[in-house]
């Protein structure tokens, strides 16, 4: 060790020697100057960016001659030794020399080092490539920005798959606060689609994130009630870069919510499946010699996708009688019914009658156990639309469609689709009671 070393590592006390050894294993390129600017310890980081050793290094005047300009020599030793009486840390960029001969640009940390006795006693430098910082400071910005002001949820989950940061976005989507969510489970906050969600997050601690974001499809438990929402997911593994073979620390999940983009595009699916249905029926039927065959065709093509069961109820004397329906037992097509002509026992009040009533559609769904079998209906129903069959300013009957409790409710686009077979139904009806 130099005479200006053993004067520093007096100056720093008995556990210079130690000090020494951890500024040699840093990350960080570190050097220190005596009180007079003389390089005192120079590590292995420092060499690997400039390419001089320790012990081309330690003992030298400064950077002057040999690892800065002749013309930044000077600036350069007044700025980094001025911290030597200034309190706190100085951050400064120099243009350094490799021993090679290029040039580095680097951002330096600087700060005073004072003796047992309070007098300055030399400088601690610590110095990067202004690059390697800038992309460090860029990744710092990133992280901020992408748990601030993302406008997708941005969550971390550790190995044991709970949320360990979460964002603005992605708290308001869960619907709770940021901070009640740490360390929750999942299924505290996912009804369902939680074996999926976490399902994706095993696999990318085990094998990966996938090559393409990932939908899914998850009901939420808010104050407000359910809520079913479909967020398209990316998944990112995350390990520890200091550990020597990779280490999770979790997942990063991104996510954004696409819901109203799914259910346009599933109804103009749906929209466009009901239209080519409507188009073949149309097709099909035109073959029947009987029209009330071509009736049965009709609700035939609406069944598909649409509903399980269909019942035909022609007005007669004022009274409600059974004319076709499809089988209850099994599915298949429908059919006119055998001894037609005995009138349904509907009670009042039943949507069926309801709807030759009012000229229009009635939808229902089950209140009870006993719901479908009271209102002569398979047990299996649980959501009954009725729409009425009009032709030429006459109401002739009703048409009832039936879904079990496996399928959603009927709702307002159905009824449109729904009306629009009775449309056509109800002319091949009309034309079947009309006199040859």
């Amino acid at each position: 060790m130099s005479a200006s070393r053993s004067e520093t590592a007096r100056a720093l006390g008995p556990g210079a020697d130690l000090l020494a050894a951890l500024l040699d294993g840093m990350d960080a390129a570190l050097c220190a100057f005596d009180a007079d600017g003389v390089i005192t310890h120079w590590n292995r980081e420092a060499e690997r960016i400039l390419g001089w050793s320790a012990e081309e290094a330690v003992g030298r005047s400064g950077f002057t001659g040999w690892a800065v300009r002749s013309a930044d020599a000077d600036d350069v030793r007044q700025r980094l030794m001025a911290v030597m009486d200034t309190p706190g840390r100085q951050v400064h960029e120099f243009a350094l020399l490799r021993k090679d001969g290029g040039r580095v640009l680097v951002r330096t940390q600087s700060a005073g080092v004072r003796g047992a006795d309070g007098a300055p006693a030399g400088v601690y430098c610590a110095f990067s490539e202004v690059h390697a910082q800038i992309d460090l400071e860029r990744s710092i910005a990133l992280s901020e920005a992408l748990f601030e002001d993302a406008s997708w949820g941005v969550v971390l989950v550790d190995v044991d798959l709970r949320p360990a940061v979460v964002n603005a976005h992605a708290a308001q989507a869960l619907g709770a606060a940021r901070t009640s969510l740490l360390g929750r489970p999942l299924g505290e906050l996912v009804v369902q689609g939680v074996e999926e969600l976490e399902g994706a997050l095993h696999h990318v601690l085990a094998e990966g994130a996938p090559r393409a974001p990932v939908e899914l499809w998850v009901t939420l438990r808010t104050p407000e009630g359910e809520r079913r929402r479909c967020w398209r997911s990316g998944f990112l593994r995350l390990a520890s870069p200091l550990a020597e073979e990779p280490v999770p620390l979790g997942v990063g999940w991104l996510f954004r919510d696409v819901t109203d983009a799914k259910l346009a595009e599933q109804e103009a699916d749906r929209m466009r499946f009901r239209v080519s249905q409507l188009h073949r029926a149309g097709g099909a039927a035109a073959e029947c010699e009987d029209p009330m065959d071509a009736a049965a065709t009709y609700l035939d093509f609406a069944l598909a996708g649409f509903a399980d069961h269909a019942l035909v109820d022609l007005a007669e004397g004022g009274r409600l009688v059974r004319a076709a329906a499809s089988p209850t037992g099994a599915p298949g097509p429908v059919a006119r019914l055998a001894g037609a002509g005995i009138p349904v026992r509907y009670a009042a009040g039943h949507p069926a009658l309801q709807a030759v009533e009012r000229a229009g559609t009635v939808r229902a769904s089950a209140a009870s156990e006993a719901w479908a079998t009271e209102r002569q209906w398979p047990r299996d129903a649980a959501h009954a639309l009725c729409t009425v069959l009009r032709s030429r300013g006459r109401t002739l009957g009703v048409v009832t469609f039936l879904r079990s409790a496996s399928r959603p409710a009927f709702e307002r686009p159905d009824t449109v689709y729904a009306e629009s077979v009775a449309v056509r139904v109800a002319a091949s009806v009309d034309l079947s009671l009309s006199p040859d």
